[in-house]
């Protein structure tokens, strides 16, 4: 799957495991240009995280790297960490009192147990070298307690596929309301006997679009039991019995083979599909958009990449430059053009091909509304009662207030744990 990652919005989610401490940094490590510079000093080591794909990766080895090693004679060595895999690392090298990580690429809805645990730096004297432009949802999203750990490098966020022909078919047009998401589904159900609508809520992993709801709805997922949150499960309720059986099977990945295959019509995923299942697989029928509202308008969630500098980091002066470099208008728009990534500033448009364009505006639409994952420590627990909660509420058909009640219970539970 790696391999066919698209030049178009290639999301860093699929990563490679990294064991061990030492070890593993020579293991995984990339090789970047040697040699020494014009004064013939030897080049200052820098030692970063990123989770990239083969494609993502010989762009940034050909074009980004080499340039700001030539410019700081410097030799960036660079290490494909899974996220979760981050806060363990660093942990070892901290308590070895040997940090030989410098900077991290640390995805945005991760970073709350790097701070808690006091692994990352404060930022916040350095704040200024955020780009005016930048994304203000991402800029937030390194903020702990009024504090900058995180600068913004790379943001993301999922579109919702559709196929045009079955569309058209059924005389139906992507919805973009809760009600048109119901009418499609329950359509589309009653015209082939089948659910043709997915979502990716496994009831396990990540929570990533039932919090969309959440939201949309007004509501808090902190909080579980309120207004908001309650109406949206009601709703969830009710469509459940037209979606998909591939709803509980849904992957970033999974998700392309079913709209490929057409065992699903609609379904939203993050945007590295878009090459595989449009230029590779030939599935032009399959269009895009940013998605639909709910009663509070749209929401979506904030996924993507911020940057941050373990404490323990000998080269943090070389770790900011580097950020900075990464920030650059130059770079993001190199990352536009050659890769297609959205960029976190406003000021900067690549060039796309024009099949490429309906894509990237659906990208670039749903990243207005989005907003990261809640940043608490306490977030594994909450993940869980979602998941759990919801399971009650569309499986077993539980009441949605008495449901949402109890879990609300356990959240507050967790929260005081970690206060």
């Amino acid at each position: 799957m790696k391999s066919n990652m698209s030049k178009l919005l290639a999301v860093g989610l699929t990563t490679v495991m990294v064991s061990g401490v030492v070890a593993g940094c020579a293991k995984n490590s990339t090789p970047s240009s040697e040699g020494s510079g014009a004064s013939g000093e030897q080049p200052k080591k820098l030692t970063v995280t990123m989770a990239l794909s083969e494609e993502e990766w010989a762009v940034m080895k050909q074009d980004i790297i080499p340039a700001f090693e030539k410019k700081h004679n410097a030799k960036i060595e660079a290490l494909q960490v899974e996220a979760q895999d981050v806060v363990k690392k660093l942990e070892a090298m901290k308590q070895a009192n040997k940090m030989e990580i410098d900077l991290i690429a640390q995805d945005v809805n991760n970073t709350s147990l790097l701070v808690s645990k006091g692994l990352v730096e404060d930022l916040s004297a350095y704040k200024d070298k955020i780009p005016g432009e930048a994304i203000e949802g991402l800029v937030t999203a390194g903020e702990f307690d009024g504090k900058t750990y995180f600068l913004p490098y790379r943001p993301n966020v999922e579109i919702n596929y559709y196929n045009e022909n079955k569309f058209q078919q059924y005389g139906l047009e992507a919805p973009k309301t809760w009600d048109e998401l119901l009418h499609v589904a329950k359509t589309l159900k009653e015209k082939e006997q089948l659910g043709r609508v997915a979502l990716k809520i496994k009831l396990t992993g990540d929570v990533i679009e039932i919090v969309e709801f959440i939201r949309q709805a007004g509501g808090d997922p902190l909080v579980l039991n309120d207004e908001g949150t309650i109406k949206a499960y009601t709703y969830l309720q009710e469509l459940w019995p037209y979606l998909s059986e591939d709803t509980l099977k849904a992957s970033f990945s999974s998700t392309n083979s079913f709209l490929a295959s057409e065992s699903v019509y609609y379904a939203p995923n993050w945007p590295f599909g878009v090459n595989i299942i449009v230029k590779d697989g030939g599935k032009t029928e399959i269009k895009a958009n940013a998605g639909f509202s709910g009663p509070e308008g749209a929401v979506k969630t904030l996924g993507g990449e911020v940057m941050g500098i373990p404490v323990g980091s000998s080269n943090k002066e070389l770790a900011l430059e580097f950020m900075e470099y990464l920030m650059s208008k130059e770079v993001q728009e190199q990352l536009i053009t050659k890769l297609g990534w959205p960029s976190f500033r406003s000021d900067v448009y690549g060039e796309v091909e024009d099949w490429q364009k309906p894509y990237f505006e659906a990208v670039q639409e749903g990243l207005k509304v989005a907003k990261p994952l809640p940043n608490v420590p306490y977030w594994a627990d909450v993940n869980k009662a979602i998941n759990e909660s919801l399971s009650e509420v569309v499986i077993d058909k539980k009441d949605v207030k008495e449901t949402l009640d109890k879990y609300a219970e356990i959240i507050q539970k967790a929260k005081s744990e970690h206060e």
